[in-house]
């Protein structure tokens, strides 16, 4: 996907400037929209790729001082518009550049395709799976030759960095601290934007980086603060050796900094300006104390070394005196020894013990006396290394300074040398041939030459992609011109068929309105005949060169596989089309608004580096579609959002393990699965015959889950769940969908041979019926209609074969983030949007006939879902609970008693010999 940051130049007067934006390329209009960050779901506007040029000025001597950046480029659009933006680097510019020549060129190419049909031939992607994505085959363009050969050669390919792609949306947005990052323009948009933000409370206080909390100010140095450091300067010099690594802390700079609390705030770059513009007309130091210096320093130096002399004699007396009292204690230490012993002897201790005692006593007199002088060594020790370091950092300070010195006699060796070699040209010039001179060579004119290469480098480039522009902006002039005269024989065929179609409704309209001939001899019977046969005339075989001129307005099949038109039933034949055509205007007027695929690639690209989670975000847009390109892998992720627990207790291979035992052994229900599988969706080419591919994969889940779930093992309606799961999900996947709709969404007994559970949500959809639409709930009442006959079927599959396709994929994508809850909106939905046409039917049976086939004609799947999720709120999960709970014990007590009944009658049966032959209808099947 391209996408990524730019900076694009907007505002007027003061606060024009570059505004980081984050651009998203759409390739189904080839329009670049711009957002103000990728978690933006609105877009500030766009840029239409397909009809604008592209360009960018090579920086002349001095751009860069001027502040003219060399990675801003230009988008001219139709009517002199000009947008300036600036990518992160040079490479980014010519990465976008190039990438948006080629979706122009691919884009424009694409509409000289006879079949260009958005529902026949959608956008190709990686994620999609299933069925559905192996019709979808990459779209062929029909390219120039010679200008694809001349594109090639003047290609410049260039490689993008971490600002540009999808993975550019974790990354923060470059900063431009000389613009303020809101446009005015899109006002409205930024404050929607915005709102969220505001929110979370994450406002910060901005402080402008041109002031400063305290004040400082430059001081000037007072003549005694000069004479001190010019004293320690000398010191520092003369007595290096005798201090050893000792540092002086005062400062050897002549001045200081005061603060100024009480005074007033002023922009830092005055004080900047103030210390600049201070004026020099003060001596330097050596300059000023040209009088009494040297005076001074000779004190200061007698009196410095008299003061060290007094230090080390006081050094020396510190030790004396610390091994005067290293003597004293161990005499102290002795003398304690001796009386405890001679008290030891007083008390009768034997004479060898206190002998003994003694020599211990000594040993260890011994081994302080060493300790003493071993701690006495390593402090010598560990003074030396202090020395040691204090004089490596003295010579690495030498060293410095020599190389330093060295450097500056090399600069002026050099400099030396390049004037002797101007001298020696010079005076070989002269000496050569008076009538030719020639031009000396200096280092300015090779730095001048290297800059020169460097343009001609970069005009070369620029030469070569401009001329690249003109190549492609020719062809697609050519391209568009030839498109025009087809478009234009296109729109002639169509207004000659128009005239005719038109003509004959005047004539049966004039026919209804004023009778001519008799009822026998009517004309109006012929017209309408042939206006039947004209719209039911399948389209004849054309020449590829003429199969552009015609209208193909309807195809065969849809995106998804299902026929559009069925070639059996003449009458149904025709609302089908009729049907067909207004889904076909329908989605080419969407088509025309603000896709929500921008949307989704913007929220895609926000989760590349972070895990994806529900949040309302996620909530709306799933409400509002998943785009073709995405729903497999929307689906995937919330089957496995759901079925995490199921899939981390099931050992790895779970389904091939199911999938080989319903191979190997006989399964109960294989044969009532092998029965239904050519009537799960024969309207669906995927299955519409024994050698369909869907038909073998659909048998291989059907079959793994009634080993799964041996309690139901299969049911009717379990086929069709599986046959719309398997059009964008694999095998696997598949299977996983149906665990989730049979064990996670729907209550127990959905699906088992009673159909317990769905007949409780019958009994809810009533009370919901009764509680949102009363006024259609009492029609229904009144004229004794009983709709749950019809929405039976919707719960039990999820409107398969209930709704037109576009309606029910997007019914599912609700129904697989959000769960069963969605069922009952969208079949309140479908009553409220037919509800005055069915209002103004006063009798069962038309009201029931009408109730049999109104959801194929509800076509507008926006206000569809709008009625659902918004009309009918609120709606709470809880009361559907509550509800089932409260009519699942009501169909309890009422099966208990059918099944009372029934045994009462088979124990009549069998004990009366007039009823021995009546059977039921379950000993009938059996």
């Amino acid at each position: 996907k391209l996408c990524g940051y730019l900076q694009k130049l907007s505002g007027k007067g003061p606060l024009r400037g570059f505004r980081s934006r984050w651009f998203v390329f759409d390739p189904r209009r080839c329009y670049l929209y711009y957002f103000k960050g990728p978690q933006e779901p609105l877009p500030l506007g766009h840029l239409d790729i397909a009809s604008a040029c592209f360009s960018y000025h090579q920086p002349e001597a001095g751009a860069a001082a001027a502040g003219d950046e060399p990675a801003a480029f230009e988008v001219h659009s139709p009517g002199g518009a000009v947008t300036v933006l600036k990518a992160a680097t040079r490479q980014d510019m010519t990465y976008w550049l190039q990438e948006l020549q080629q979706k122009r060129w691919e884009y424009c190419n694409n509409l000289d395709a006879a079949k260009r049909d958005s529902r026949t031939s959608p956008t190709p992607s990686d994620f999609s799976k299933g069925l559905v994505a192996k019709d979808n085959p990459g779209t062929i363009l029909s390219q120039n030759a010679s200008a694809e050969r001349a594109r090639n050669i003047l290609a410049v390919e260039t490689s993008p960095t971490d600002l540009v792609g999808e993975q550019a949306a974790s990354q923060p947005a470059p900063v431009q601290a000389s613009a303020i990052n809101f446009s005015l323009k899109q006002w409205s948009t930024e404050i929607k934007n915005s709102m969220s933000s505001l929110r979370k409370g994450n406002n910060e206080n901005r402080k402008s980086v041109f002031y400063t909390t305290e004040e400082w100010e430059l001081l000037d140095p007072t003549p005694k603060d000069l004479e001190d450091s010019m004293a320690l300067e000398e010191k520092r010099k003369h007595l290096a050796e005798g201090n050893k690594g000792r540092r002086l802390t005062s400062s050897a700079f002549p001045f200081d900094f005061g603060r100024i609390p009480h005074k007033a705030r002023r922009p830092l770059k005055d004080m900047i300006g103030s210390s600049k513009n201070r004026t020099s007309s003060d001596s330097s130091p050596t300059e000023w104390c040209s009088g009494n210096g040297n005076r001074l320093v000779s004190e200061l130096q007698l009196k410095y070394q008299s003061q060290q002399e007094e230090l080390e004699k006081l050094k020396k007396d510190l030790l004396s005196q610390k091994e005067l009292v290293r003597l004293l204690q161990q005499t102290v230490r002795s003398s304690q020894y001796d009386k405890y012993f001679a008290s030891r002897l007083c008390e009768g201790v034997p004479k060898d013990t206190l002998e003994l005692l003694h020599q211990k006593d000594d040993q260890i007199l011994g081994l302080n006396n060493q300790l003493e002088k071993l701690n006495m060594e390593k402090d010598s020790l560990q003074q030396e290394v202090k020395n040691l370091k204090c004089k490596v950092g003295e010579l690495n300070e030498r060293l410095g300074m020599l190389m330093e010195t060295i450097q500056a006699k090399d600069e002026v060796i050099m400099k030396l040398s390049r004037q002797l070699s101007e001298c020696e040209d010079s005076t070989s010039s002269q000496s050569g041939a008076i009538n030719s001179p020639t031009a000396t060579c200096t280092n300015k004119e090779l730095q001048e030459l290297d800059r020169l290469k460097d343009n001609l480098q970069g005009y070369k480039t620029q030469n070569k992609f401009l001329n690249k522009e003109i190549l492609e902006l020719s062809a697609l002039r050519r391209n568009a011109e030839a498109r025009e005269r087809e478009w234009q024989a296109k729109y002639t065929s169509l207004e000659a068929k128009l005239c005719q179609i038109e003509s004959k409704y005047l004539i049966l309209l004039q026919e209804m309105k004023t009778p001519v001939c008799s009822e026998d001899q009517s004309p109006a019977r012929e017209v309408i005949t042939q206006l039947l046969e004209d719209a039911l005339k399948a389209e004849p075989s054309e020449q590829p060169e003429q199969a552009f001129f015609k209208p193909h307005l309807v195809s065969e099949y849809d995106i998804y596989g299902f026929q559009t038109v069925p070639e059996d039933d003449e009458e149904e034949k025709l609302v089908a089309k009729s049907r067909a055509l207004d889904l076909r205007s329908l989605s080419l007027s969407e088509n025309r608004e603000i896709s929500t695929g921008v949307k989704w690639e913007n929220y895609l690209a926000s989760t590349m580096n972070r895990e994806m989670m529900r949040c309302v975000e996620l909530k709306n847009l799933i409400r509002s579609g998943i785009p073709h390109e995405h729903r497999s892998k929307m689906w995937k992720w919330c089957v496995n959002l759901h079925v995490k627990k199921f899939k981390d207790s099931a050992v790895p291979g779970y389904f091939q393990t199911l999938l080989q035992k319903s191979l190997e052994k006989p399964n109960p229900a294989s044969k009532q699965i092998e029965l239904d599988l050519l009537r799960t969706l024969p309207n669906n080419k995927h299955y519409s015959s024994p050698t369909s591919e869907g038909i073998q994969k659909l048998r291989n889940v059907l079959l793994a889950f009634s080993w799964r779930n041996p309690d139901i093992g299969y049911c009717q309606g379990l086929n069709r769940l599986v046959a719309i799961a398997l059009l964008y999900l694999e095998q696997e996947d598949a299977f996983w969908c149906l665990v989730t709709i049979v064990e996670v969404f729907m209550p127990r007994d959905y699906y088992t041979k009673t159909l317990l559970g769905s007949q409780v949500d019958q009994r809810v959809f009533k009370d919901l019926m009764s509680e949102k639409l009363p006024r259609l709930h009492a029609h229904f009442e009144q004229y004794k209609v009983d709709y749950t006959l019809i929405t039976f079927n919707w719960f039990l599959v999820v409107f398969v074969d209930s709704v037109v396709s576009d309606i029910l994929f997007k019914i599912w994508d609700s129904f697989l983030y959000e769960g069963p809850k969605v069922i009952f909106r969208f079949a309140l939905a479908l009553f409220k949007y037919k509800e005055e046409e069915i209002l103004k039917l006063q009798d069962s049976m038309s009201i029931f006939k009408y109730l049999r086939y109104f959801t194929r004609t509800i076509l507008d799947a926006r206000k569809l879902t709008a009625i659902a999720f918004g009309d009918l709120n609120p709606f709470p999960l809880r009361q559907i609970r509550n509800r089932r709970t409260y009519h699942l014990e009501k169909v309890r007590l009422e099966l208990t008693e059918l099944e009372a009944i029934r045994e009462d009658f088979l124990r009549e049966r069998d004990t009366c010999v007039e009823k021995r032959d009546l059977i039921s209808d379950d000993e009938e099947d059996s």
